[in-house]
């Protein structure tokens, strides 16, 4: 009797590889995804019936590249012909000579073209490799999903009408696409953080990738620290009953140690220089996180200091939004909600939530109630509603 069957693990874990293999013959994006998204419809139909295959990525490539085929013969035209004849023969096709050559690593970097608008780059990579809807990505980049949604189309018109090419970037491209391209995997990794633990496991083997790729370039060392860090305390983050714990609470024997080790150990290998990037700031955060034994032995002023600098290289709201909560514990909450009231980030449920337990902290309960109430109508993940909400019928309580 065959098993019981999740297509929709599969396409968390499976989609983008399977996207990146099919766009690296076809050279069609629109192509490569449709013919993906039919084989997962077939798997539905089908694996109910007659179990997972043994290697459900394989099975997934192989009916995409039928289908693609399918549609290829019967529009017959001449461009059309080439990517057929490049899918007929995709088994026995020599390796492509470059740096890059994992083929999803190699589509981030083909996504991250200089033609496309940075926002553009980070957007389509995410669509792709990803697996994310575009009301999902909307939300990573705090915008209206049509304005994602224009966004998208766009950088995929762009990429066709100038015949951007799937290629393998050279050695000399390498550095001018790196920004983008740890953007994308850093929201990737975010995005697995939320829910989706093969993201966060596909984000941790791109980076491992990009630092065997450039293992001197400091500031994909520092993303790699990052993850690796933050990715410590995923056992921490839930409790038995499955609902979010806040760091401060978090039991920290739970913490993983060996993550925390590679980590702190790429922290003190890329902080080697006189001006450190953002990745590196924000990787030297977590490392003072992980190193206090209770959340009481936070070194709070130096996360602060940590905060000024990062805020010198990415002065946006959200970093601001984190440098006030660095500040509550340094000088209190009344100066740290001053600076929260300042933001413009009303749709951004983090936002409401921190200026919630600001308002708690200064006895100002009845507005707290209001900033937990906001904070769930945004949250994203069932997860974060539940604790908002647990936190605002205890306030009611008091």
């Amino acid at each position: 009797m065959p098993q019981p069957v999740d297509v929709e693990a599969v396409f968390r874990a499976e989609y983008g590889r399977a996207v990146s293999v099919l766009v690296r013959f076809l050279g069609d994006i629109d192509l490569a995804e449709e013919a993906v998204q039919d084989a997962f419809a077939t798997a539905l139909g089908k694996w109910p019936e007659t179990g997972v295959p043994p290697s459900p990525a394989g099975w997934i490539i192989t009916t995409a590249r039928n289908r693609a085929l399918d549609r290829l013969r019967r529009e017959g035209k001449r461009d059309a012909r080439h990517a057929e004849a490049a899918l007929l023969h995709t088994p026995d096709a020599p390796a492509e000579e470059g740096p890059v050559r994992d083929d999803r690593l190699r589509l981030i970097f083909t996504c991250c073209h200089p033609a496309l608008a940075p926002q553009a780059r980070v957007a389509l990579t995410l669509r792709l490799l990803g697996g994310l809807t575009t009301p999902q990505i909307a939300r990573a980049f705090l915008v209206p999903e049509p304005t994602m949604a224009q966004r998208i189309v766009r950088a995929k018109a762009k990429i066709r009408d100038a015949r951007i090419p799937y290629r393998v970037p050279r050695d000399a491209d390498l550095p001018d696409r790196l920004q983008g391209v740890l953007a994308v995997v850093y929201l990737i990794f975010n995005q697995g953080y939320e829910g989706t633990p093969e993201l966060t496991s596909e984000a941790l083997r791109l980076g491992r990738l990009l630092v065997d790729l450039m293992p001197d370039e400091p500031e994909a060392v520092g993303l790699l620290a990052l993850m690796l860090l933050a990715d410590s305390r995923r056992d921490a983050r839930r409790d038995d009953h499955g609902e979010l714990v806040p760091l401060p609470e978090q039991d920290r024997a739970r913490w993983n140690r060996e993550l925390i080790a590679e980590g702190q150990l790429l922290v003190r290998r890329c902080l080697r220089r006189d001006r450190p990037g953002p990745y590196q700031i924000q990787a030297a955060i977590q490392a003072v996180h992980s190193d206090a034994a209770t959340a009481e032995d936070t070194d709070w002023g130096q996360i602060l200091t940590l905060y000024d600098q990062l805020t010198a290289f990415t002065p946006s709201p959200v970093v601001a939004l984190n440098r006030a909560v660095a500040v509550a514990e340094t000088e209190g909450p009344s100066p740290a909600l001053e600076l929260v009231d300042a933001l413009d980030l009303d749709a951004y449920h983090v936002f409401h939530a921190v200026r919630a337990d600001l308002l708690r902290r200064l006895g100002r309960d009845t507005e707290a109630v209001r900033a937990y109430e906001a904070a769930a109508e945004r949250a994203e993940s069932p997860a974060q509603r539940a604790f908002l909400e647990r936190r605002r019928r205890e306030l009611l309580r008091t």
